[in-house]
């Protein structure tokens, strides 16, 4: 049954339902179990932590992720195709369990931090708007504006 995500119980739900896909993953699941060597028993209420802050706003987490994924990809690299497996579990985890506000800010936020990370490890800026650019100013700008003399 789908329902509102309300609360830490909710997100509890939520995080071991999508880690028990992780761990089966043949894409990403090696890279927890293998690689990492998640132990889950001590990752998952980390990982509760994290959620609860990220839609709950509670500050329960006080870790650093990147820095996590950033020893993590020193150690294997993590590619495109890791992250987008990574949100396709997710979203399918949230989606046959929850909607309401929070179900979406839970993949909203997902997406942001998935592109986020991606774009640390690569070397550049978390942002999303790393690409904007500067408007040039000089005489062709005043020209294109329409400010024709």
């Amino acid at each position: 049954m789908i329902r509102e995500l309300r609360d830490r119980d909710d997100i509890e739900e939520l995080v071991r339902a999508f880690y028990d896909e992780v761990f089966v993953d043949p894409l990403i699941g090696p890279i927890f179990t293998d690689i990492a060597r998640v132990d889950v028993a001590r990752h998952l209420p980390i990982m509760f932590d994290f959620w609860e802050t990220v839609l709950l706003g509670t500050g329960t987490y006080r870790r650093n992720a990147l820095q996590v994924h950033l020893v993590l990809s020193s150690r294997t690299p993590l590619r495109p195709e890791h992250f987008e497996r990574w949100l396709e579990l997710w979203e399918g985890a949230v989606a046959t369990r929850f909607d309401g506000e929070k179900a979406e800010r839970a993949v909203l936020q997902a997406r942001r931090i998935a592109g986020s990370i991606q774009r640390r490890i690569a070397g550049r800026s978390g942002s999303e708007f790393e690409t904007i650019g500067y408007r040039d100013t000089g005489a062709g700008a005043s020209a294109a504006s329409g400010d024709a003399g």
